[in-house]
């Protein structure tokens, strides 16, 4: 009698041939890869959404009416006052606030990036003694906001005259913006290559020339970032202003903003309008320099 072998079914099953095997590999990559761009596609479409939420709020909120705002909660207004943009641009006399916050930022960006890229410049290509030290101590104070130095500021400001006044409220935010410029700046000059500053020297310009027509131009992703940074600062800054000015005509736009907030009674519709007229220049440039903000941002931990 012959025996008979019994076979399991694993050994009874065909092998997977190569290309099956590949294309099964294949099948499996795509089913993580879609879920995984699900689940990121899903996750920053949240994000967006909460970030803009609020901003939908607030011009939904700016064209209702002052009893409408806490009884009606939804998002679409079905009959809109779009006059509350004209009354709070004239009663809150918002085109002396507008232009006192444009020449505040224009002259505090400016003057961070005329200040700290010429700084960059120096500690970046010129050997002097004690540059490492004045640096870190120039980078240290990035570690204390300005409203941590109010007492010391406001002290200095009394005794230069400069409490309620233009030059009193510019300077020190100039001063609390040159760390970050000087570190950016720095970091990005450190890669530039030697040869171009060489090849400058040759064609007879000397370290200014050097640095106005090679490096800086060279730096506008960073230089990009730092006008953003600095001008949404500046923009928003609140706290300094209450600090330094008391008269109204100095005073920048988010301080304006309190005129429609009464002892007794606050104009939300109003507010709404006015935060929202506020947020548009501001909103336009960062979307104006967006592209250069990432490209800023990594330049200086780039080789070039």
């Amino acid at each position: 009698m012959v025996p008979t072998i019994q076979l399991k079914n694993s050994e009874l099953a065909t092998p997977l041939r190569p290309s099956q095997q590949i294309q099964w590999q294949r099948w499996v990559y795509r089913a993580k890869r879609w879920t995984f761009l699900a689940f990121a596609h899903t996750f920053c479409l949240s994000v967006a959404a909460a970030c803009l939420f609020p901003l939908v709020w607030m011009v939904s909120s700016s064209l209702k009416t002052q009893t409408t705002i806490f009884t009606d909660m939804s998002l679409w207004v079905s009959h809109p006052h779009w006059n509350n943009y004209y009354l709070a641009w004239t009663r809150g006399h918002f085109g002396q606030f507008f232009f006192n916050s444009l020449l505040y930022t224009l002259c505090v960006v400016v003057g961070v990036i005329l200040i700290s890229s010429l700084a960059a410049y120096a500690f970046s290509r010129l050997k002097f003694p004690g540059r490492n030290v004045l640096f870190i101590l120039l980078i240290s104070t990035m570690m204390i906001p300005i409203p941590g130095s109010f007492i010391a500021l406001y002290v200095l400001l009394v005794k230069l005259h400069l409490v309620n006044t233009r030059l009193g409220y510019i300077l020190p935010q100039i001063n609390g913006g040159l760390a970050l410029g000087i570190f950016l700046l720095k970091t990005f000059f450190d890669k530039l290559p030697q040869d171009l500053e060489d090849a400058a020297r040759i064609d007879g310009c000397n370290k200014f020339q050097v640095y106005l027509n090679v490096a800086l131009p060279l730096a506008k992703p960073a230089l990009a970032v730092l006008v953003v940074f600095n001008a949404l600062a500046v923009w928003n800054e609140y706290l300094l202003a209450m600090l330094v000015l008391s008269d109204q005509a100095l005073m920048p736009l988010q301080r304006g903003l309190m005129v429609f907030q009464g002892a007794h009674l606050t104009q939300y519709p109003l507010l709404m309008a006015g935060i929202a007229i506020s947020i548009v220049p501001i909103v336009t440039l960062y979307f104006l320099m967006q592209r250069y903000i990432v490209a800023g941002i990594t330049a200086g931990a780039l080789k070039m």
